[in-house]
């Protein structure tokens, strides 16, 4: 671990789920006629063979998770449930309106907030609803959040009587002082209860999601946390940096400061020790953050070079729609962004007026849709090609942002490829910022991003 590197490189930057990243999308937004144009186009293309994908967010949890920077409302009322997923299937009928066909559904995720929330029955009647007007494809992939202090038995068997094999469990981490401070108390053997049962039910793929760099974390919390995260041998693992962004409204990272977060290269250590901590264990770094079992398909999808990331994270299976269903959903034609209502209140008033609920976008320019192939490349494969677009004076643009990586020997510069070499991977977003013309173009003047270390 070179510290020096560290400091030099642990600035504030985009995660790249997007290209471009939501704060440099269009000011003006986007007509909702231009969103409708690029979705039927998008589905046009698409649909007939690799099918579309959908997130539904879900956004109630029962208590405030103080690490959570998610859209989301903390409610004990489960009253909400219904007229919440009555107004998603309203909103799923306006979208299907456009199509000149049935959707075939390639991917299905529930995010949130907390999807376990739901109770069986209505997410029963969320997954049917979707399907009475929909195809499965034959790759169909179906996949949920869930927290381990509200998951039932019940739920895990019905979720995968409607299709699911894949789950993932918001763990963060073990240590009492750290789960107190981030409002997220959960015992070990809570998890292992939910964790067995999927096993029991026939999931095939379960993931648990760590964050590093909570407050009050040291190295032997986790080494403790991470040996009972081997002890259940989850196929997948998202090993998270903590994002700590008090300054955007509505975050509520509290309960906490500065102060007791683990410093840049304490942070990075932790980061280190988990990832030769998986690997002694069998498992492979995928892209940034994850890491799988050789025989999950987020592996084989990276062994095949077909691994791809969207606003779900990473994904197996590439499409290129992804159609966002609930308040704040972001959605993706390829061709153009476009995100929900923040409120839930907002979200239904404008889907029960008949309306798509979209207040921002971005319509995606010929250079956007160069740069975005270059950054998703080298998130996803840690390298990109030369010949795909980019102008002279773009790429020599380019080189030179990149120059101190280069001297500091992270990347391979090849006649026409660029490399980010094994070292080099924990700066893979720093290398993307060098790519990013919008962000060269419009340096923000506040902070609008976490470090990306």
């Amino acid at each position: 671990m070179n510290t020096n590197l560290i400091q030099k490189y642990n600035i504030p930057g985009p995660r790249y789920t997007s290209y471009p990243t939501v704060p440099f999308w269009n000011k003006e937004g986007i007509l909702i006629n231009d969103w409708k144009t690029s979705v039927i186009k998008s589905f046009n293309e698409s649909n007939d063979s690799e099918g579309i994908s959908v997130y539904i967010h879900l956004p109630f949890c029962e208590s405030l998770c103080t690490f959570c920077a998610c859209h989301k409302r903390i409610t004990k009322r489960h009253s909400v449930e219904e007229p919440y997923l009555e107004t998603v299937l309203k909103e799923w009928k306006l979208y299907c309106e456009l199509f000149n066909a049935k959707p075939t559904i390639r991917e299905i995720h529930l995010g949130g907030g907390t999807p376990t929330f739901f109770s069986s029955e209505n997410l029963s009647k969320l997954i049917n609803g979707i399907f009475t007007i929909a195809e499965k494809h034959t790759d169909f992939e179906f996949s949920y959040e869930g927290h381990p202090n509200h998951t039932s038995k019940d739920q895990l068997q019905t979720l995968y009587d409607l299709g699911s094999r894949r789950n993932s469990f918001g763990i963060q981490d073990y240590d009492p002082k750290v789960q107190q401070a981030i409002h997220r108390v959960q015992s070990f053997e809570q998890v292992k209860i939910v964790n067995d049962q999927s096993r029991k039910i026939g999931y095939t793929s379960i993931s648990h999601d760590l964050i590093f760099g909570l407050p009050f974390q040291t190295e032997e919390s986790i080494r403790d946390t991470i040996k009972k995260t081997i002890e259940l041998k989850p196929d997948r693992i998202a090993y998270y940096s903590y994002a700590h962004v008090p300054w955007i409204k509505g975050v509520g990272q509290r309960g906490f400061d500065d102060n007791d977060l683990p410093k840049d290269e304490e942070k990075r250590h932790l980061y280190e020790l988990g990832k030769q901590l998986f690997f002694d264990n069998g498992y492979i770094e995928i892209g940034m953050d994850h890491f799988a079992l050789p025989s999950d398909s987020l592996n084989i999808a990276l062994e095949e070079k077909k691994l791809h990331r969207n606003f779900m994270g990473y994904t197996a299976g590439k499409t290129e729609l992804m159609i966002g269903l609930g308040m704040s959903s972001i959605s993706d034609s390829w061709y153009a962004f476009a995100q929900n209502e923040k409120s839930v209140d907002e979200y239904q008033e404008r889907v029960n007026e008949g309306l798509l609920p979209v207040f921002r976008g971005h319509l995606l320019t010929e250079k956007d849709l160069i740069i975005r192939k270059h950054i998703l490349d080298l998130m996803c494969n840690l390298e990109t090609t030369w010949n795909k677009g980019l102008s002279h004076e773009t790429k020599s643009a380019i080189l030179a942002q990149l120059q101190e990586i280069i001297d500091d020997d992270l990347l391979i510069v090849e006649t026409n490829k660029l490399k980010v070499k094994e070292e080099g991977r924990m700066f893979v977003r720093n290398v993307c910022m060098a790519f990013d013309l919008r962000l060269q173009e419009n340096k923000p003047d506040t902070r609008i991003f976490s470090t990306t270390i």
